[in-house]
């Protein structure tokens, strides 16, 4: 969903099916002669014994599960291991951190309940670093670990390079947050909860004439940015569709991120009431400080989930998002009950408002489940995705079912963001013409009286 593209290096021969077997092979030796060595010492020190006896029993049950066929989760009392991948360190941290606290919230709920089949779940979340490589890299500890079902990467570029590298094991992956279109592609065992980038370009296009908002419109974009270059061009070709004209069309690259002036005044003086930014709040937050006042008070900025997390960006003075609009299948202040109750829970957790990426981690360990109960209990990655497009899951991003492709269907709406605060698009109205129909009612109710 974020920075890397589809360029990075895609390392996988480190960690094809035969290796991570014979991983395993080792994992399970070393932890025997855990088991051995502590026994000894145990023998020499009473004082250590119930420690020792303790970390003895630990090591032989890992490498009982390592043993028993890598913790299928087909063997009575095996738990049902799951592996996230993301950055909690760097720059991209904040999202990653977002999607490991999700998943370890969903966990938790779910074995609170009884777990999936009679069995618990197990979460193991490992640091990418937002690196590629590195992703595989823990991609292959998952492995060593006994992950049964992984939940892809965070970032498009170490999502890619995790389903190629998964592409010889039978592993079912539910990606979280990796949007680029073909980051999932070639692994017939790799699905995803969030939207892909070319759905939420067209879905844009789609929800400015929905809602009658422009029928001339502005961009502004990342000519050098796979994410940034997908949605503008699925937004440009379904505009051409409905009729909305392109009226100014600006670009940057990733050198010339600091100064958006030209672009600024070129898109103001053009007159629009929407301009579309398919691109991330780090850069979406310098463009609307330099546009602040130079557009007219009714204008739109539109963007996808690459602005989650704008209000961060500008918190030194929150209004320069004001008139933002954010694409978007998930929000905090929905009335929805699974909303809510999944908003305060993670509140009370974290002592932290959940985002989309938060949001769509959660989604994705549930579908897990679904897909585990649907398979009769197996964590074949075969069998999780024959099921795949049979379930429908009713998350906190809205009302989901699967196409054989692995892409989700779900509908989006817009959160507008005014003085700090995001509601849904549509909502204020609706609340001010359910404000007016009570104030009218109450007249009448008082003329009837009087």
């Amino acid at each position: 969903m974020k920075r890397q593209g589809l360029c990075e290096p895609i390392t996988v021969a480190c960690i094809s099916g035969g290796n991570v077997h014979m991983k395993k092979l080792v994992s399970s030796v070393l932890a025997a002669s855990m088991v051995m060595s502590l026994a000894a010492c145990g023998s020499t020190a009473s004082t250590d014994s119930a420690a020792d006896s303790s970390a003895a029993s630990a090591a032989s049950s890992a490498a009982t599960t390592e043993a028993a066929g890598e913790g299928s989760g087909a063997y009575t009392g095996t738990p049902i291991k799951i592996g996230g991948i993301g950055p909690v360190t760097g720059g991209a941290a904040i999202y990653g951190q977002a999607v490991k606290n999700a998943e370890e919230l969903a966990v938790k709920e779910i074995n609170a309940a009884g777990g999936v089949n009679g069995k618990q779940l197990e979460v193991n979340f490992q640091d990418s670093q937002g690196d590629p490589e590195s992703a595989v890299a823990a991609y292959g500890k998952l492995m060593d670990w006994g992950m049964n079902v992984c939940l892809g990467g965070v970032l498009s570029g170490e999502t890619a390079s995790v389903v190629a590298a998964a592409k010889a094991d039978d592993m079912f992956i539910m990606e979280t947050t990796g949007s680029a279109d073909k980051c999932i592609d070639g692994n017939d065992k790799a699905f995803r909860i969030c939207f892909y980038d070319s759905y939420q370009g067209t879905a844009a296009a789609d929800y400015l004439t929905d809602n009658a908002l422009a029928t001339e419109v502005g961009v502004f974009y990342q000519s050098d940015n796979d994410y940034s270059v997908g949605l503008y061009n699925a937004f440009v070709a379904e505009c051409q569709n409905t009729g909305v004209t392109i009226k100014e069309t600006q670009t940057f690259t990733t050198a010339t991120s600091t100064d958006f002036s030209t672009q600024v005044n070129a898109l103001a003086s053009s007159g629009v009431k929407v301009v579309f930014i398919p691109i991330y709040a780090e850069e979406a937050s310098t463009f609307l400080t330099q546009a602040k006042g130079k557009f007219a008070d009714d204008v739109y900025f539109f963007g996808a989930d690459g602005l989650d997390g704008i209000l961060g960006k500008v918190s030194q003075d929150v209004t320069i998002a004001d008139n933002v609009l954010m694409m978007t299948p998930f929000a905090a202040d929905s009335a929805d009950p699974k909303v809510q109750a999944f908003v305060k829970a993670y509140q009370d957790a974290y002592n932290a408002t959940p985002d989309q990426f938060a949001a769509d981690a959660y989604d994705a360990v549930y579908a897990v489940k679904a897909a585990v109960e649907a398979a009769n209990g197996s964590t074949s990655g075969a069998d999780l995705a024959a099921v795949m497009p049979t379930i429908t899951v009713e998350g906190v991003t809205g009302t989901m079912t699967w196409s054989a492709d692995g892409n989700t269907n779900k509908a989006a709406s817009a959160i507008l963001y005014k003085n700090g605060v995001g509601t849904l698009f549509g909502q204020d109205n609706a609340n001010d013409a359910a404000g007016a129909e009570s104030g009218d009612a109450a007249d009448t109710a008082a003329d009837a009286e009087a």
